[in-house]
């Protein structure tokens, strides 16, 4: 089973492509969770898996971690904006 790194939040540019090249270095398969996955056409000539859901609704993060852990080995649920890192930590949890 593959290992993968979920990103939520805030991982656009900047800081973000550092978490999708520091987990591509690792092994891993960065999936990002976005509200709106045009926001991240630039990550899919990296490989990266993104997928549209309302980050905004923790529930629906949670369900959508859920559904990935039947396909990968999650490693970590993470965020470049400090803002999302409460609910990375509560989606986690689950």
């Amino acid at each position: 089973m593959a290992k993968a790194l979920v990103l939520t939040g805030g991982t656009v540019m900047g800081s973000g492509l550092l978490y999708v090249q520091a987990a591509q270095r690792l092994g891993l398969q960065p999936i990002t969770l976005s509200a709106d996955p045009s926001r991240y056409d630039n990550f899919a000539a990296r490989r990266v898996e993104t997928i549209e859901v309302d980050t905004d609704d923790l529930d629906a993060l949670i369900s959508e971690c859920s559904r990935l852990q039947e396909i990968y080995e999650i490693a970590g649920i993470t965020s470049a904006a400090d803002s999302f890192y409460a609910t990375v930590g509560k989606a986690g949890g689950h």
